[in-house]
């Protein structure tokens, strides 16, 4: 394992050190789980949290905000307090650390852009598993552990071979394109956390607006995520090749996206990176390696899945189906192992999920304008009847996305025979993302200014309940917002419980 110092980690971090020099010879992790001897990373810490850490025998606390009497009690306990000016560097260096010490020689990839890396991310993960492979990856179901701005993921690559038994032997990392802390622009996150893991490849699925308030313009998330690229290319320029002994560097982008277009012309520039594209057939004049055409996913011209080979069927899927395709392509992956994982992958919970048949509920993520246009249009295909919607706000996040999120419903509704139901989902969001007057008036304003008919329920479940007996065998119904619909699946349990 690579020791450090206090002295030497308080450098790396551009941090000041407050106590002793010591060697520190435990792993990066996050208060509630420290054992002794590890080094804590923490956003702030207050005397308490510092007293909490001496209990449990902490050989060192890294915090950007130490708060009450945080440094007097750490120097009257002995405990090197770092205090540093940007916690995200912290997380950065505690990953690259991590992937240093435990999976070294792995395989690496990292997927960022604005919709469909947590699918695209647990399908990487789905094909590397089958192929053989080790695989650690961060995204889950509720997408807890990609955000990267505490330390859980490098404790976590700490603990792989504790916990499985086994070497990490490939890393699939999801990176969020944009992120912040207390409503302020975490600047070059992507960079950071894609520099840390230093990928064999970098897939990107989109470019768009989500984090409304973090950034504000297109061009702003454009930059953010191309410095992701930029991560990639710049330590290629010495000629260093990567921890793992490959010297080819892959990005591997979305053809159907302009933006994403732009940026391959402009990183192809560094010929230390190998820029390949996936996409739909309509980009004829750019060489692709992975395209969709009508009857099926065709790698290098060649039928590779037949449409009735894939597992789902909606555009987003299949365009993070051939992500992850790409993705594996470039780690040499072998093309049955490829095409069996992906023909039986079993997709993560809330990605256009199936709860029912009769009639059909379909339950879906989209959190955001391009997804929620997206799934809608998916959705409508499948309907044979009236598409039933139910849109939970998104809670805490403020106007400007949620006014966003309903100008999406508008566009996506466009010449579809919608029923739509509202919600806040007050009685099953906690503090985090409980709905606020004003945003919940932006929504409905916003539908109503466009003629859009709607009926509104403050909670969940008499939204989901009105729903379920108001939608026909032959209809289709659509859940579809983030945090305020993950519960959606145990109410309607307890729907169909207190109708029998």
């Amino acid at each position: 394992m690579i020791e450090i110092t206090t002295s030497s980690l308080a450098k790396v971090l551009n941090g000041k050190l407050i106590g002793p020099e010591k060697p520190l010879k435990g792993i990066f992790t996050f208060l509630n789980h420290a054992k002794p001897g590890d080094f804590v990373i923490r956003h702030w810490i207050d005397d308490k949290g510092v007293e909490i850490a001496n209990k449990k025998g902490v050989s060192c606390i890294i915090t950007q905000n130490p708060q009450e009497k945080a440094i007097e009690i750490a120097q009257k306990l002995e405990i090197p307090i770092i205090i540093t000016p940007k916690i995200e560097i912290a997380n950065a260096f505690a990953l690259k650390w991590a992937v240093k010490n435990f999976a070294k020689d792995s395989l690496r990839v990292v997927v960022t852009g604005t919709n469909g890396k947590s699918t695209t991310t647990h399908m990487i993960y789905s094909i590397l598993t089958e192929a053989g492979y080790n695989t650690y990856t961060n995204t889950d179901a509720q997408s807890e552990f990609n955000t990267l701005i505490d330390p859980v993921v490098a404790n976590q690559l700490a603990e792989f071979e504790y916990v499985s038994g086994e070497k990490i032997q490939a890393l699939v990392i999801e990176v969020s394109e944009v992120q912040g802390w207390l409503d302020k622009l975490m600047k070059d996150h992507a960079h950071l956390m894609t520099a840390a893991v230093d990928p064999n490849v970098l897939v990107i699925t989109n470019v768009g607006l989500d984090h409304i308030g973090l950034v504000n313009s297109i061009e702003e998330t454009f930059n953010e995520i191309y410095r992701s690229l930029e991560a990639i290319s710049s330590k290629n320029e010495s000629g260093k090749s990567h921890d793992n002994g490959t010297n080819n560097v892959y990005a591997v982008l979305n053809s159907d996206d302009q933006l994403l277009i732009e940026m391959g012309d402009l990183i192809s520039k560094d010929k230390s990176v190998n820029v390949s594209f996936y996409g739909s057939s309509v980009n004829e004049s750019l060489s692709q390696d992975v395209t969709l055409k009508t009857d099926g996913i065709y790698i290098n011209e060649k039928i590779f899945l037949k449409m009735e080979e894939l597992p789902f069927k909606s555009k987003h899927f299949i365009q993070n189906t051939m992500a992850a395709i790409g993705a594996t392509l470039a780690l040499n992956i072998d093309f049955e192992i490829i095409k069996h994982a992906v023909s039986s992958y079993k997709p993560l919970e809330r990605r256009f999920t199936v709860l029912g048949t009769d009639p059909l509920i379909i339950d879906d993520f989209a959190h955001n304008p391009d997804g929620i246009i997206a799934t809608i249009k998916s959705a409508a295909k499948m309907c044979k009847g009236v598409l039933y919607i139910v849109f939970a706000i998104r809670g805490s996040r403020g106007e400007a996305i949620n006014r966003l999120n309903a100008e999406a419903l508008v566009n996506g509704l466009e010449d579809v025979d919608y029923n739509l139901i509202v919600t806040s989902s007050a009685e099953a969001v906690d503090n985090l993302n409980t709905v606020k007057l004003v945003e919940k008036n932006i929504v409905l304003n916003t539908l109503t200014e466009h003629g859009f008919d709607y009926v509104f329920q403050e909670n969940l479940y008499p939204a989901l309940n009105y729903c379920i007996g108001s939608a026909g065998k032959i209809d289709t119904i659509l859940l579809i917002g983030a945090q305020g619909m993950d519960p959606a699946s145990k109410v309607l349990k307890k729907i169909v419980k207190d109708t029998n």
